[in-house]
């Protein structure tokens, strides 16, 4: 028996993702690529480790005990890159996670001023959802992630970064039909009806309803987009109002044309941005110059939407 951890990666993001499609996305494959693998794996297991459907996947019995295996393998790989890497005592790659509703629009500044800070660094990124991120850290497959807190997660050490305050997202023609009300709205003045949220397992989404003070199961709130660039556009349209961070708020107004933001009035509701690590991992300073460094870039970010 031969498997190499390429068929062990490509299966791990597969069994996460339950899609051949997103997981091909997260390796950065082509989806023949990765189902060529997944085959071979299953070839040399001898048996099917997933159960092929229309949309998605299902783990098989064998496909369940491979994948704990797999995640120990994987785990103890990225140990040994960690020391094979390490100079001078430092930390010369870094595993870090972050949220869908944060990445596209953090990343891109925290990326670059990582090589800014180090051109060594090799940074190896995970985007998805809060719970599987917090699954990776827990399994040792991150070194970090950038989640909004609180995580509620045992055995994690977690830093606050910075506020990141919601607006109310709308068409121009929704936000002037609130006439002078806009003054005066808040969040749990808004009708279910009126609502379009992110889909479930988005802490976005749990953080939004209860900011407007809504139960998940209330009647005729929205919840099927599946990323922030989606709920933008349909906003966009004229299609309802969401609750917008002020992180993302200049990229989707830019990228969605039609789209119109509304400063709710004070206290603001907003969510809290933070870096998470295992409590049981060394800092050695890495971590407190990685929160230091996001912090820079987040504040930056929204600081320039509130001067706007």
């Amino acid at each position: 028996m031969s498997f190499t951890l390429r068929q062990l990666t490509y299966f791990r993001a597969l069994a996460e993702q339950r899609n051949f499609g997103r997981a091909a996305a997260v390796c950065n494959v082509s989806q023949p690529a990765l189902s060529v693998q997944i085959r071979a794996l299953e070839d040399l297991m001898g048996g099917e480790l997933v159960e092929r459907r229309a949309r998605d996947v299902l783990l098989t019995p064998l496909g369940r005990e491979v994948l704990a295996h797999a995640r120990e393998i994987l785990d103890a790989s990225a140990r040994l890159d960690h020391i094979a890497r390490a100079r001078d005592g430092q930390q010369r790659s870094l595993s870090l996670g972050l949220i869908p509703t944060i990445a596209p629009y953090l990343l891109p500044g925290v990326l670059a001023a990582l090589r800014a800070g180090d051109l060594s660094l090799s940074v190896r990124v995970r985007e998805t959802l809060t719970e599987q991120l917090i699954e990776a850290l827990q399994a040792g497959e991150l070194d970090a992630a950038v989640l909004a807190l609180p995580t509620g997660a045992a055995g994690l050490i977690e830093v606050p970064l910075f506020r990141d305050n919601f607006l109310l997202a709308g068409s121009e023609a929704r936000l002037a039909r609130l006439g002078d009300k806009a003054a005066t709205l808040s969040p749990a003045d808004l009708e279910p009806s009126q609502l379009l949220l992110l889909e479930d397992g988005h802490c976005l989404t749990d953080q939004a309803l209860a900011a407007c003070g809504k139960e998940r199961g209330a009647p005729g709130i929205n919840m099927g987009a599946s990323s922030l660039a989606t709920l933008s556009r349909l906003v966009a349209a004229g299609f309802g109002f969401t609750l917008m961070p002020e992180l993302a708020a200049e990229a989707e107004r830019t990228a969605a044309p039609g789209l119109e933001l509304h400063r709710f009035p004070l206290p603001e509701p907003s969510r809290t941005i933070g870096l998470v690590r295992r409590a049981t991992m060394p800092g050695e300073g890495w971590f407190d110059e990685l929160a230091a460094m996001i912090r820079r870039v987040g504040e930056g970010i929204v600081g320039a939407t509130r001067a706007a």
